[in-house]
């Protein structure tokens, strides 16, 4: 029977990637093993070293991986996740001849007559594809976003390695229990190979933003997309890093928008979007507009599980005990014992303060970008240390990256803004069975499930 996808999950690429990551991580097991046995006041350096050296070996999909693990508070030791930090997702560029071959896989053998022009090298590259400029004949400059070969099968014999990382870390004596964290990161990391998927939901983001003039959100081509090509219009813009230096006022509409793009979606459709990367965004019009530029990575949550947002916070600010248990009740941690709830509740007063204090403030007075969380990570450490470990359920994850990724920006822009106003802005007249309403509706319009 003749095989029409020559990009499926081959079981030979697939059996000698599995090779050479478990090298890698074997090598880092060793690392650990030795570290233990002769122990020393560096060990965990070292061994967060040897992980970080095994991990970019590997490249691609499990060097995402662990960028993602990197995020969830205290999953991985201090050492560990400042290691990851240095580690860069990209895979080495295709060459032209190589993208050539791809285009013609893609939109067949005359694909350059597609298009007005077309640069053969790529203006960037990330661990699953690369971008190229292009211009439609309209005149209309394009990115197209071209997938590696054999994508699938890479993402899916490093997803076999996941345990592999997972029992590494375990090692390490962690206290929060990773047995949903992976699985919700390897569903995530599929759909981001979906390239079709991430075009509908370009266009979802597209209407849930409508309402901020000043966020704006590439248009998807259908007609020169594929599910490892995706073709949008270009957004010209400037990172974040060239406004860390502008005018208070400037910093501040930022971060403004910031939040409200990734928040807005959130509390209206329960959607996030689930890579703060700055990579992701760029800046237009003197930083007065928000370009959204990433789809790959969302998260479509229970209506239930963003009332337990507002819950949270409410109770928080009330003091409220039985209400901080039923929000993480309906968030999936399940039944806390009180010192467990201790623990949860001050990581929520650190990630909550902002939107709970009602003044002009940065998000974390004092704090410099690098350690945004470390202090309060560490007091919870102590207290699991006694009384845990803590499951995280698989739904909690990228809420939390989100929100520890636009912390780090809003300290990198050192905005200073009443985060409460914002968030009472945004949550007005909330209504869960609204949400489900429109999410559900934004969902089939978009050619998307939940």
């Amino acid at each position: 029977m003749k095989d029409d996808d020559p990009e499926r999950d081959r079981f030979t690429t697939r059996a000698a990637r599995v090779a050479q990551v478990g090298v890698n991580l074997s090598g880092a097991a060793a690392a650990l093993g030795r570290a233990r046995l002769f122990g020393g006041e560096d060990a965990d350096r070292r061994i967060a070293a040897a992980l970080r050296v095994a991990l970019g070996r590997t490249k691609g999909p499990l060097m995402k991986v662990a960028q993602m693990l990197a995020t969830v508070p205290d999953f991985l030791p201090p050492e560990l996740a400042e290691e990851l930090t240095k580690l860069q997702a990209q895979a080495p560029s295709m060459g032209p001849a190589f993208v050539a071959r791809r285009m013609r896989a893609e939109l067949g053998a005359e694909w350059q007559s597609k298009f007005a022009a077309f640069e053969m090298q790529a203006a960037a590259a990330a661990s699953l594809g690369q971008v190229h400029r292009a211009s439609a004949h309209d005149g209309r400059a394009l990115a197209c976003k071209l997938q590696y070969p054999e994508m699938t099968s890479a993402v899916e014999s490093d997803l076999a390695q996941l345990n592999m990382l997972l029992a590494l870390v375990k090692g390490l004596g962690r206290l929060v229990d990773p047995s949903e964290i992976g699985p919700e990161v390897a569903a995530r990391l599929r759909e981001e190979l979906d390239y079709q998927r991430e075009a509908k939901v370009a266009a979802l983001y597209a209407m849930m933003l409508a309402h901020l003039d000043d966020v704006r959100t590439p248009v998807p081509l259908p007609e020169l997309s594929s599910k490892r090509l995706l073709t949008m219009t270009w957004l010209e813009g400037r990172p974040l890093s060239a406004f860390e230096d502008a005018d208070q006022e400037t910093r501040n509409h930022i971060a403004g928008q910031l939040f409200h793009a990734w928040w807005d979606p959130m509390h209206h459709f329960g959607i996030i979007h689930g890579d703060p990367h700055l990579g992701n965004y760029s800046f237009a019009d003197s930083g007065r507009t928000l370009n959204l530029l990433d789809f790959g990575c969302i998260r479509i949550f229970r209506p239930a599980f963003v009332a337990g947002v507002l819950k949270l916070r409410d109770g928080l600010l009330r003091d409220d005990r039985a209400a901080t248990e039923e929000a993480y009740t309906d968030w999936g941690f399940g039944k806390l014992k009180p010192q467990l709830l201790d623990a949860m509740n001050v990581w929520a007063r650190f990630i909550y303060g902002p939107i709970m204090d009602d003044r002009v403030r940065s998000v974390a007075d004092g704090v410099k970008p690098g350690e945004y969380g470390r202090r309060e990570a560490l007091h919870v450490k102590q207290l699991l240390a006694e009384h845990g470990p803590v499951t995280v359920p698989r739904e909690f994850v990228f809420m939390d990256r989100a929100a520890i990724g636009l912390g780090s920006a809003f300290l990198r822009l050192r905005a200073e803004l009443n985060f409460r106003q914002l968030f009472e802005d945004s949550i007005k007249d909330f209504n869960v069975q609204a949400v489900e309403t429109r999410q559900s509706q934004a969902l089939h319009d978009a050619g998307l499930s939940s």
